[in-house]
């Protein structure tokens, strides 16, 4: 027995030894990777004001990362910094002003090292090399076609040119950037509004064109543009207590907060609308960089106006002014459950319940150009569909801020509502915006 105890002990010994090594091995083998790294922007070009937003992940969490500029062989190193806590994830920012760096190509080497017990301790570290190029100067517009005028609560359309890649451009208007959308022919269309909210004075002293190219550099240039007033129609209008109970009855989900019927119209009248308008700019983001409509808008067929856009509206209750509003679409009535075809032709990018619109579907037309429909009954079409002009995509309703059937019709340009009667005009559109669009470049 003494002897096949002996002979055991070595065996169980190393079977010992064995796990002792898996386990170190696990250990120091488990990782041996460096980090993940990825940099924003990531352009190949940069600019003395560009600043890099490093991100790094990794398991065994971050130990150091050093960002350095190499130059003709030469490594000068801008940022350095050791984590005392390895996390699995870290982000840096570094500031390309304290590189000191001259117009041309270079190499940006990050070097990060991660957490681990690899290399006996010292973790693993990951090299990254990216060529760059530094880039002073901010892009060249050049304007081809303006509008020929601009009336409030309009839109317009210009083209023009940038003389290298771009990472953003369009039209500025009163800090409100509108996108410009390449074409095939290397030039640039924007639709900008004129929001009913600026005077002619205002709007014209608050046009912008800008561009920024792929180092970051920033061009902004003045647009000179004819502007126009245009008068709105004054509506007060007195709230009784029955009208605010229906409105209460109705929509109060929109308003959960208030307790009483005034402040339930007053809060969706100013909250729930601006919320709203926040809304359908959003939606007008979603929009395509080629024309998708032809010719002018369809209205509503056998129907009557009954409000137009830019009707400015003074509520008063008990005697007392206590809140006001624009109305920024058309309104045409028809008989009840009217069929609604498409005013032109496009895609279908937003079907749902939007506050005071109620029902609302919204196709877009290409160039941030769309038309919405308003208080509808029910859709018959659903986000993607494709519709060609004088589709019946819904009928008419009162759903929303509505207590009488009728379509709320309207234009959105940039996400902005503008007058939908310029569109319905095939002379307005000739003059104002095809033929703006396929006026010839100079070259």
């Amino acid at each position: 027995m003494g002897m096949r105890k002996r002979s055991l002990l070595p065996s169980f010994l190393g079977i010992v030894i064995v796990i002792i090594l898996a386990v170190a091995g696990y250990t120091f083998l488990k990782d041996m990777d460096g980090p993940i790294v990825e940099i924003t922007p990531n352009t190949g070009r940069i600019s003395p004001a560009s600043v890099l937003k490093i991100h790094m992940h990794d398991p065994s969490g971050i130990r150091s990362i050093s960002v350095g500029v190499r130059k003709n062989n030469n490594l000068i190193v801008i940022f350095r910094k050791h984590f005392d806590e390895y996390l699995p994830e870290r982000e840096v920012t570094v500031a390309m002003r304290d590189a000191n760096l001259r117009e041309g190509a270079f190499e940006l080497e990050i070097r990060t090292t991660d957490g681990s017990l690899a290399g006996f301790g010292q973790g693993n570290t990951r090299t990254l090399q990216l060529p760059m190029r530094l880039d002073t100067q901010p892009p060249r517009i050049s304007v081809k076609t303006l509008p020929p005028n601009v009336r409030r609560g309009g839109a317009a359309v210009i083209r023009y040119t940038v003389d290298e890649d771009v990472v953003d451009t369009g039209v500025i208007v009163a800090g409100y950037h509108v996108p410009g959308y390449l074409q095939k022919d290397g030039s640039y269309i924007c639709f900008f509004p004129f929001p009913y909210t600026l005077t002619a004075r205002d709007f014209k002293n608050s046009v912008e064109i800008t561009a920024t190219d792929m180092a970051g550099n920033v061009v902004k240039n003045r647009l000179t543009v004819m502007t126009y007033e245009r008068n709105f129609k004054i509506d007060n209008i007195h709230v009784t207590d029955a009208f605010l109970q229906k409105v209460n009855d109705k929509l109060h989900h929109l308003a959960p907060e208030t307790t009483t019927s005034l402040d339930c119209y007053l809060f969706i009248n100013h909250e729930v609308r601006a919320a709203n308008a926040q809304r359908l700019r959003e939606i007008g983001r979603d929009t395509v960089a080629g024309m998708l409509w032809d010719g002018p808008f369809l209205r509503l067929p056998r129907s009557a106006p009954r409000a137009g856009y830019g009707d400015h509206r003074f509520f008063s209750y008990q005697g007392k002014q206590v809140g006001e509003s624009y109305h920024l679409g058309l309104d045409f009535a028809s008989t009840i459950n009217a069929e609604v075809p498409a005013a032109n032709s496009g895609r279908v990018v937003f079907c749902g319940d939007v506050g005071i619109y109620g029902n609302l579907m919204v196709i877009d037309h290409g160039l941030g150009l769309m038309s919405l429909y308003a208080h509808l009954n029910d859709i018959l079409v659903k986000p993607g569909d494709v519709v060609q002009k004088g589709q019946i995509i819904a009928h008419t309703g009162s759903t929303g801020l509505a207590f009488g059937d009728h379509l709320h019709f309207g234009i959105l340009v940039g996400g902005v509502e503008v007058t939908p009667i310029e569109w319905l005009d095939p002379k307005w559109i000739r003059d104002n915006i095809t033929g703006r669009i396929n006026a010839s470049i100079e070259r």
